[in-house]
């Protein structure tokens, strides 16, 4: 059975504040996910980071624990754990383009205060895209 997994933090330095760290960040993630059959898309944001994670129980599991060990980041909370029928993203790793416009089409400024049905919606958007 397929999950999702929807979680935010706070980036640490430069994390994600420059196109090198982005860069680094997501050669490194779409090989992890390629090896753990992951999906995912991130998105960089004034500091704070959302990411939207899709596979089995297990990799997502081996996937946070790496995260919440990862010196990148603090402050990580899990929004949303679900099972799912099908995936949404269909790439290894994915950059949300444009955070600003679609946090602006949900009606905020900032990732600090995001919610799971927030996420959702990003995440719809980024699709129709």
């Amino acid at each position: 059975m397929l999950h999702r997994v929807i979680y935010a933090s706070e980036a640490v330095g430069a994390t994600g504040a420059t196109t090198l760290s982005i860069a680094q960040i997501l050669g490194v993630s779409e090989r992890n996910n390629r090896r753990d059959h992951l999906t995912s898309c991130v998105m960089f944001h004034q500091g704070h980071i959302l990411q939207v994670a899709e596979g089995a129980r297990a990799d997502l599991d081996r996937l946070v624990r790496r995260l919440l060990d990862d010196p990148r980041h603090t402050g990580l909370r899990v929004l949303s754990d679900t099972p799912i029928i099908a995936r949404r993203i269909d790439e290894p790793m994915g950059l949300c383009a444009d955070p600003t416009a679609l946090l602006g089409r949900v009606g905020l400024n900032c990732l600090s205060r995001i919610t799971a049905h927030e996420a959702e919606v990003i995440l719809d958007l980024r699709k129709a895209a």
